[in-house]
């Protein structure tokens, strides 16, 4: 029981950036930048485009086979305080 929380938390996290991933790589435009609002674009700037979607889809992937592992009990979970 005390690994749900970590199962969830991790895995919405991965499902989410991959969904972010996704639908950026069908509209072709990423969020990137935080608060300053920077959108790389295939067409602007492929560079920086694949560049994020990239970091995406390595922290998505990430997120989600941690959040996998601990649910089949390969790893401990995530210690909350």
């Amino acid at each position: 029981m005390e690994r749900m929380p970590s199962i969830i938390v991790l895995l919405a996290l991965g499902i989410l950036t991959l969904f972010a991933a996704w639908r950026g790589h069908l509209s072709g435009e990423l969020v990137a930048g935080g608060f300053r609002g920077y959108r790389p674009n295939r067409q602007d700037n492929p560079r920086g485009f694949y560049f994020y979607l990239g970091i995406y889809i390595v922290a998505g992937t990430a997120w989600t086979v941690w959040g996998m592992l601990i649910f089949l009990g390969l790893l401990r979970p995530l210690p909350w305080r």
